[in-house]
Parts: C-alpha cells; structure tokens; sequence
C-alpha cells in the first residue's frame, strides 16, 4: 500500500497542494483527472474500472466518485471532501510558493520573525506543514484515499464510496451535482448509506485555542444583499438628490456586527454578520453623486428559519430608512436655516424586497419587456454570480426608478442549510467512541461541536434543523433559474446521518494556513479507521 505511513502521506498531500487548485481555475480541472489518473492505475480499479468515475457539471468542471465494495454488502460509508482552494494575494510575496509546502515552510523557518507571534510559537512547539489548501481541505482528501486504500484490503466489513467536489469554496455547485450522481449510484448498486463522514479540519473557537474538535453537524448561511438607489445630483447641489453611498452607510450600521443576528444554541453561538462585499456602483469618476451602491452580508444561522432571518433583514432595512430620512431632513434644516420660506426636497426612503421590485416592473412594462431585459443582460454575461445578481436589481430599479430613493433586499448564492446529527443516537454514540479512542489511545481529548463554523458541503446531505421554506429565498434571488437552482426536492433527496471528523489545522483562508503533523497523520489515521469499523456494526 502506497499511502498508510506519514511519510507517504505527506508527500502525496504536497503531491495535491502543488496543484493550484483555485476555484474556477484550469487546475480545478487539473486536479480531479490526476485523482482519477491516480486511483485508475490501482489494482482494485482495473478490475472494476466502472466503480471510479467523472461527473461533469454544467460549466465543464467535474467531480469524482470512487466505491469499494466488499461482496455483497448494501452498507456503505459515504468519505466526502472537496479539492478546490481559494485564491494567493494575501501570500504577498510569497505567493510563488504558496503552493510548495516545504520550500514555504522551509522559508518561514528562516524568517521566523516576521510571523504572528502565535504562529512562531507552533513552528517552536510543534510539527507543521504550511500552504494554500493544506489544512482546507487537502489533508482531509489525503486522509480518504488512505482509508480507500485499506478498503482495497477488504479492511472493512461494509462499503466505502468517496466522493471530491469542486466548488465548496464559491457555490457548492460540485455538491449540488453529486446528489443525483449519489442517488444514481445508490441505485445502481443497492447501497445503504449508513452515514456521510467529511474530513473538513477543526476550527479554532479563539485566537491560540489547542483543542481537537469533532463536529455533529454544520452551519447555515445566506447572503442577503442590500440595494440602495438613490437621486443622483451635482455636488453643487447636494440636496436636491440623494448619495446612494449615505444611504449605504445606514445600512452599515444596522448590519455590520448586530448582536440580534447572532443565535445561540447550547453553548454554540453564531458571529454576527460582516459585510462581504459594499460599494457603489458608479464606474468613472464625475461631479455627479453616486446614483446606486450594493453591500453583501455574511449572515451564519443554526436553528432559525429563512423567513425568521429575512424579517430581521427586513428590520434592519426599514430601521436604516428611517434614519436615512432622518438625516437628510436635519443636515437640510441646518444648512438652509436662514432660508425658512424655501421648500425641502421629501427624501423618504421606500423598502422593497426583489420579488415586489419584479412585481412592479412587470405591471408597468408587461413580463415579456422584463424576461427581455433579462435575456439581453444573460447573453452578454462575463461577471460572476455576486456582480450578475446585483445588475439584475440594477435593471429593475432602473425600469422603476420614480420609486427612488428605496433600499432593495434580495439574496444571492451561496445558500448553506444548517444541518445537524446531534439528536440521532447512532452519531452521538460514534463521537462518544470517537473521543473515548483518542482518550485512550493517544491521550488527546477531543471536544464535540454541534455546527462546523466553517461551512462545509454536509448542508447538502445532512439533516436539516429547521423547516426549510425555500420560497422567501429563492424567489427573492436574481439567479434563480439562470444559473443557480436549489428546491426543496434537492435539499429532500437525501437525509444521511452526517459527522465531521478532520484534521488538526489553523487559520484556513490565511497566508499562515497551516496542518500540525502529529494528530492528523500520526493518530487520526487509527481514530478513522475505527471510527468506520464503529459505523458499520450491525447493532449501530
């Protein structure tokens, strides 16, 4: 076997990380045909050549499916992860090794001193491994196919079907692809599948935090995005418009870090929200007042609904007109305050959500001149699905903009249902096993979380925590049906018990991501292997 010893793991893991695999890119491509170059030359599947396969999605991307069966067993042990990566500019100057673990460890030995403090005290303390993608998620494919290989032995008494997508780090388009592949497969071969193990890493709770996790389930997001267009004017003339980026800044405001966001469950708690993404939308620069601006917020839930979250969204919205109004009215009065006859502009601010904005477009120019607009933008599309979303509203504010000043609320992909395993008893007693053999075995204690704070493609399998009513946010979407789709069908096909069990890392999507070496190759190895065996009893 090829891939069992920590040596031989870490050179196929640096093998996979000098892919540049970013999301989007060619070595997206790239990757996924040298994993099933990879797995094709083994000796199990070239005598089931059917049992390794590509998936292709829409855009040209593909994903990869790998079973072992053992005779004819229908159990089976979904080992899901994704092999895309973001992007290198934090990198700096160091961005042409990013992708080479050991010359960019080798590199920050040498310079030491010019690391975070903490980060110095692991290079000092510990065994670690640094590079784009090493801990998100490359080490927990390398984790996979190691256990694949021991199915290759006939190591466990069940089926092992390993599925890697792209596109975990953008839209989960890869994930959103495999449920029918799954569903394919599962009926193809007869299969049952028991659970779906993911081998995302952990994530520190607090800067400097040394605890091993285990995950019960995974965390829900939307994106709401907030469209403010407002009056344009001459700087001349301030009041006699209104500045779409003023009407932004109330928006920061009630949005940017608002505690009633956050929601607590147990001792779990969702961050606040933060902006993604806010700017205006005008392109050159003029003496005119910004007529139009955007912001995206990062919006994490547990066990709240989508309607209960848009109605705080809702919430913030109107609150922020008021103010808007508010505002305007008295830097007015103070400005025009010896001109007491003269007649201030009304600049009050109307709310809509997307569908109501379409709502009015198609009453005023019928829903063919609105389907042709939108017809008119998609053909000449080349930006991607955030920038397209918010120049679909544009187009519609635009066809109604006597409505102006208003704030529109819509929402665009990424949407991450929060799953959770926590309340079934057959994952509760395999995290129980989990951290007892950690205990045992190697003296690691190993803590249970209920969400992965990280996001993860278990949104898409797992158990989903509350009624899901995907109306709100679908029909207030722009892409819905032009290029991304999502039903309750799709979220319904499957519902597998789901853990996460990955690696030990720290700082993912940082230019210090990093792997500690010890745990994750020395002794995880062991903790999943039994952790299988644990899945697949018969009295589980």
């Amino acid at each position: 076997m090829k891939w069992q010893q920590r040596e031989e793991m870490i050179n196929l893991l640096c093998s996979l990380v000098s892919y540049p695999s970013i999301t989007g890119s060619e070595a997206e491509i790239a990757l996924v045909e040298h994993l099933y170059q990879l797995l094709g030359s083994r000796t199990y599947f070239q005598n089931n050549p059917s049992y390794v396969a590509l998936h292709p999605l829409q855009d040209g991307r593909r994903l990869l499916t790998a079973l072992v069966k053992q005779g004819n067993a229908k159990d089976t042990i979904i080992l899901l992860s994704h092999f895309d990566v973001v992007g290198i500019d934090d990198f700096g100057s160091r961005k042409n090794i990013a992708f080479h673990p050991r010359e960019l460890t080798r590199d920050f030995n040498e310079h030491i001193e010019e690391l975070p403090k903490l980060v110095q005290q692991d290079l000092q303390h510990g065994e670690w491994l640094f590079g784009r993608g090493i801990m998100d998620m490359k080490a927990g494919l390398v984790l996979h196919l190691s256990l694949l290989e021991k199915a290759f032995t006939g190591a466990f008494d069940g089926n092992i079907l390993l599925v890697t997508v792209p596109d975990e780090e953008a839209n989960s388009l890869g994930m959103l692809h495999a449920l029918p592949v799954l569903q394919s497969i599962q009926e193809q071969e007869g299969l049952t599948f028991r659970a779906c193990l993911n081998g995302e890493p952990m994530f520190s709770q607090y800067p400097g935090d040394d605890h091993n996790y285990a995950y019960s389930g995974s965390i829900g997001k939307v994106l709401p995005g907030f469209f403010c267009y407002g009056k344009e004017t001459h700087v001349g003339e301030p009041f006699a418009g209104l500045n779409a980026n003023l009407m932004m800044s109330y928006i920061a405001q009630e949005m940017e870090l608002n505690e009633h966001f956050s929601e607590t469950v147990r001792d779990e708690i969702t961050p606040p929200p933060v902006s993604l993404m806010q700017r205006d939308l005008k392109e050159e620069y003029s003496v005119q007042t910004p007529q139009a601006a955007i912001s995206m917020y990062n919006v994490l839930y547990m066990n709240q609904s989508v309607d209960e979250l848009n109605n705080k969204l809702l919430h913030a919205a109107h609150k922020a007109s008021v103010r808007i109004t508010k505002h305007f009215k008295a830097k007015a009065k103070a400005f025009y305050r010896e001109e007491q006859e003269l007649s201030i502009p009304e600049m009050n601010v109307q709310v809509f959500m997307y569908d109501e904005l379409v709502q009015e477009a198609i009453a005023r120019y019928g829903r063919e001149e609105v389907k042709r607009r939108e017809n008119l933008l998609l053909n000449h599309r080349d930006k991607g699905d955030r920038d397209f979303s918010t120049l679909l509203v544009q187009e519609l504010a635009t066809l109604c903009k006597d409505l102006a000043p208003m704030i529109v609320l819509f929402y665009s992909p990424p949407f991450y249902p929060a799953v959770s395993s926590k309340q079934d008893p057959y994952i509760q007693r395999t995290i129980e096993f989990v951290q007892h053999l950690a205990k045992q075995q190697f003296q690691v204690d190993v803590k249970e979380i209920e969400f992965f704070p990280g996001l993860s493609d278990l949104s898409f399998i797992g158990p989903i925590t509350s009624a899901t009513a995907l109306e709100t946010l679908m029909g207030n979407m722009p892409l819905k049906g032009k290029g991304f789709d999502l039903t309750e069908k799709m979220l319904q096909m499957f519902q597998v018990p789901i853990l996460n069990v990955g690696p030990r890392g720290k700082d993912a999507h940082q230019w210090t991501e990093r792997l500690e070496l010890t745990y994750s190759f020395d002794q995880l190895p062991h903790v999943l292997t039994e952790t299988i065996h644990y899945l697949l009893k018969e009295d589980n």
